[in-house]
């Protein structure tokens, strides 16, 4: 049997990880890349055949974990997908609303290109190769050891990160010599916000898992939250904005149900916030239908109800979010992407950067080459469709936010198996990867790995 890394090596986006047993051909995540040289990265061919495929197992429901799955389709495959029950009606919106973003920029590239006489480039895929996905989606509970086949079988347990995302154990039998691997997927911390904490595997011969915050520690959620409210309250003082790029699924619920949290509480009043992402709200919805999921607090808690203390306005057109611009202070403006790479975002950064009154605050990860790392690298300018815009505004970065597991919390889920796997280190940048391996081979000595791209091994 054997593994292949052909995404998220070495790197954060793009996940993908190919298993070849004797009978049985197998993917887990089928992932979009994201940043620099991600176009022509999502364009080549799989490094396989697609038709050949027999299953395809998505951990959630992050674009850079299913935004290739339409061009899977596309090309040929015609397995099966399992996921759970949440992460499939995520994955419906994000995969539509991706279409949707290819079909518009190949559209207004194309109108480009035929004045200037450029060639004419195709989208990735339409939202007609969307529709061919879903009757392939097969639901799954947490907990319940399934058999995919008379070699395989599979188990989906709550990875804490997001709703209806998931750890996979697989138990792949060859030689009549049966082997377990792990997938981490991606590792929640500790008291996220409406989902419930991580579950730890105890046993596998193979773990993959990922490193996106292998080398370095969150704030504390407390000190994140208690940030939060300054920014909130210093920037309306000053007249000004808080801008908040945010990832539609996930970030932004969380960020709803904390400031919710925060005005029953009384540390914030008759605040007006705009979700501009029609992403988001049908998202938040889904969240709302899936109340499963949902951990204790936000069983009691959940609540996107607009309330004479906050409220809340999704916009739903063009015209609607343009409308945001024209407001100079105290509004609280959430817009994906939440790494500044495309949407709505960049129109108010266009619009609120520039001001010393406006504050801008990150509350996840920005990838390398991203926008979204450039200002919070300190950059004094940035381009901004097509401008030159000063980076003026109050600029914070608020990590306890982040949905991802630390490095304390990631060798601390390590530190649960009461054997000692062979480690495959994914999902990170390349130094936070290698940092993450010299702590994992210090702390408990196990054989470990940092493949590249299309690295296999035999297992």
């Amino acid at each position: 049997m054997k593994i292949r890394f052909l995404g998220a090596a070495r790197t954060v986006t793009g996940s993908c990880f190919h298993v070849v047993g004797e009978k049985e051909k197998i993917l887990v995540d089928c992932g979009m890349h994201q940043g620099p040289d991600a176009e022509e990265a999502n364009k080549r061919d799989f490094d396989f055949t697609p038709a050949e495929i027999d299953c395809l197992f998505l951990t959630h429901s992050h674009l850079d974990h299913v935004g290739l799955v339409p061009k899977l389709v596309k090309d040929g495959f015609r397995g099966r997908i399992i996921t759970t029950s949440a992460a499939a009606d995520i994955a419906e919106l994000i995969l539509y609303d991706s279409a949707h973003i290819q079909e518009y920029d190949t559209e207004w590239h194309n109108k480009k290109a035929l004045r200037s006489g450029l060639p004419l480039k195709e989208p990735l895929y339409i939202s007609r190769d969307v529709d061919k996905v879903l009757p392939l989606i097969e639901r799954k509970l947490y907990g319940k050891i399934e058999t995919l086949c008379e070699t395989v079988r599979y188990r989906f347990v709550n990875a804490g990160h997001i709703l209806g995302s998931s750890t996979l154990e697989l138990w792949c039998r060859d030689d009549s010599r049966e082997r377990k691997i792990v997938f981490s997927g991606d590792i929640g911390k500790k008291d996220n916000p409406i989902v419930d904490d991580p579950v730890f595997v105890e046993e596998t011969d193979y773990l993959t898992i990922e490193s996106t915050y292998g080398n370095r520690n969150h704030k504390g959620m407390k000190e994140s939250i208690d940030e939060l409210v300054n920014v909130i309250r210093s920037t309306f003082r000053r007249g000004g904005n808080v801008i908040i790029p945010s990832f539609a699924l996930g970030r932004t619920q969380d960020l709803l149900f904390i400031m919710n949290k925060l005005v029953r509480e009384d540390r914030l009043f008759r605040i007006n916030v705009y979700i501009d992402s029609p992403l988001a709200q049908g998202i938040t919805r889904v969240y709302e239908a899936h109340k499963e999921y949902f951990d204790e607090e936000a069983r009691r808690l959940f609540s996107t109800e607009s309330t004479d203390a906050m409220r809340i306005h999704f916009t739903r057109s063009t015209e609607d979010s343009m409308a945001l611009n024209k407001i100079k202070k105290e509004a609280i403006i959430i817009a994906s992407s939440g790494m500044c790479e495309g949407g709505r975002i960049r129109h108010h950064l266009k619009h609120n950067l520039w001001r010393r009154e406006c504050s801008i605050v990150f509350v996840g990860y920005q990838a390398q080459g991203t926008l979204g790392r450039e200002i919070v690298d300190g950059a004094k300018a940035v381009e901004v469709l097509g401008e030159n815009i000063a980076v003026r505004a109050a600029i914070h970065t608020l990590g306890g936010f982040s949905a991802h597991a630390d490095q304390s919390e990631l060798i601390d889920w390590i530190s649960r198996f009461k054997n000692s796997p062979e480690i495959f280190i994914v999902h990170g940048e390349e130094k936070a990867a290698f940092d993450f391996q010299a702590v994992i081979k210090e702390r408990f000595g196990y054989k470990t790995h940092v493949p590249a791209r299309g690295d296999e091994f035999e297992i």
